[in-house]
């Protein structure tokens, strides 16, 4: 057999068992929450070559039918994206109310939140961050990562960068949970009335370590958005960079038509 028949072939294949396999989504077999199953389960069912199966599993999530998680396998979507509606995630309101923004947003969509503080404590700022808080590069700034869960599953990390004469005395950016409202709402009481949001959003291919600690397939896409916080008074106060699951959020913008 020729070699581009032999493309077509395996091209026809793959596209049948991911086909067959969409239609047992679709028509609740494989129900959402269930295991796609394995490899070698797939490759026994349809008398195909590894490389053909993971194809298929491929054209599924790229559908987002299905989601992978890195060590634990595949699994039928079961609940939608977080709808990050930016013209509402950061009303006063919801701070004066205790929520913290990606918290409300998880919950919204159906799924039980949560967060793991990774570190906080004073670095050095890189020279990007610097750049947007206005600073030398390598000025000493408080740093807070932490990693979001929706059902237990990574979705993104995030890591604020803070000027230190801004948060030196305000305890409670040292501690893990900063209090009701978050960071933001801590600023604001100390003084630092927050009057804009500026956030830079670009795709690309997650790196080796977001793939691990968002347990996400190689070649998955992320958001990578940059956020400034900036005060009545003009200054930046807070610069957080993301890393987000890009199948598991939608990004709502709202804009003024303006003249």
């Amino acid at each position: 057999m020729a070699s581009a028949e032999v493309a077509s072939t395996a091209q026809a294949k793959y596209l049948l068992i991911a086909d067959d396999l969409a239609a047992q989504i679709r028509a609740g077999t494989l129900a959402p929450g269930d295991a796609v199953p394995s490899e070698a389960d797939l490759m026994a069912r349809y008398s195909a070559a590894s490389g053909t199966v993971r194809k298929a599993v491929a054209e599924l999530r790229t559908a987002q039918l299905i989601e992978t998680h890195h060590g634990r396998g595949s699994f039928v979507r079961s609940r939608p994206p977080v709808q990050r509606k930016s013209s509402d995630r950061f009303r006063r309101a919801h701070r004066k109310a205790g929520k913290a923004a990606y918290l409300a947003e998880a919950e919204q969509s159906g799924g039980k939140p949560g967060v793991n503080v990774l570190f906080i404590g004073p670095v050095d700022a890189p020279p990007e961050i610097a750049k947007r808080l206005d600073v030398p590069a390598g000025t000493k700034v408080l740093a807070r990562k932490r990693r979001y869960f929706r059902d237990g599953t990574p979705t993104e990390e995030a890591t604020s960068y803070l000027p230190w004469d801004v948060v030196k005395d305000i305890p409670e950016m040292f501690a893990e949970n900063p209090g009701g409202g978050g960071i933001y709402a801590r600023l604001e009481e100390h003084g630092h009335t927050l009057a804009e949001f500026t956030e830079t959003v670009r795709a690309r291919l997650a790196t080796k370590p977001e793939t691990s600690a968002l347990a996400l397939s190689p070649g998955s896409p992320v958001f990578h958005l940059v956020r400034d916080a900036m005060t009545h008074e003009g200054r930046v106060v807070e610069v957080c960079d993301t890393v987000m699951a890009a199948d598991q959020f939608v990004l709502d913008y709202r804009f003024p038509a303006g003249d």
